[in-house]
């Protein structure tokens, strides 16, 4: 695991090294079109390489913010527009196979419709959960406007929280990252426990009908 990590570090420290500011937006972009490049080093790491140990002030924090968030975003719509397109399709055909009627999928379109927004702009600020919430949401036809303003906002005060804790710790940004690294195993244990669940409880109903 630490070798997968440092091989990412690696990655984006030459990402900056080689295009600077724009590497920012690209990196967050690749991170939310359900790749796991994880923000909490693109964002720290932006904060000191592209900042602090370039003599700018704090200022530019919010600079990175917004580079941040821009590529959030552009990256969510990509993996929105395949959720709706090509996921959505999918589990219509074949969902079947995986417990998922098409009762569950036009649920789902009435849950999102009710708290998409919330859930959107919470998702932003969790860890692994943020890099696949768009994929869902364009499953289930989110509105599309409403999805960009509340992915932008959401990924607006994570990147800042990041990159000004890069910014503040300097060259030892990594410690950002060691003490957020905890929290990835407890999220995905939940999500695994939530899909065990909805099979369990899928298979249950099936059994009684």
């Amino acid at each position: 695991m630490a070798g997968i990590e440092q091989a990412v570090l690696s990655f984006i420290q030459n990402a900056y090294l080689l295009i600077g500011w724009p590497g920012v937006i690209a990196l967050m972009a690749i991170e939310s079109a359900c790749i796991p490049l994880p923000s909490e080093i693109i964002m720290p790491l932006a904060g000191w390489m592209l900042i602090k140990d370039q003599g700018l002030g704090v200022e530019y924090t919010a600079v990175a913010a917004v580079m941040g968030a821009t590529g959030n975003t552009l990256g969510s719509v990509i993996a929105y527009w395949v959720g709706l397109k090509g996921g959505r399709r999918f589990l219509e055909r074949y969902g079947r196979f995986v417990l998922i009627s098409r009762h569950d999928i036009e649920r789902a379109d009435t849950w999102f419709f009710k708290y998409g927004q919330q859930v959107t702009l919470f998702s932003r600020i969790l860890p692994v959960v943020r890099t696949f919430i768009s994929l869902p949401a364009g499953i289930a036809r989110m509105s599309l406007s409403k999805f960009i303003l509340y992915t932008f906002i959401g990924s607006l005060v994570w990147s800042w929280a990041l990159a000004f804790g890069g910014f503040m710790l300097g060259q030892h940004w990594e410690r950002l990252r060691g003490v957020m690294r905890p929290f990835d195993i407890p999220i995905l244990i939940v999500v695994a426990g939530l899909v065990v669940w909805f099979i369990v409880h899928k298979v249950r109903q099936q059994q009684t009908a």
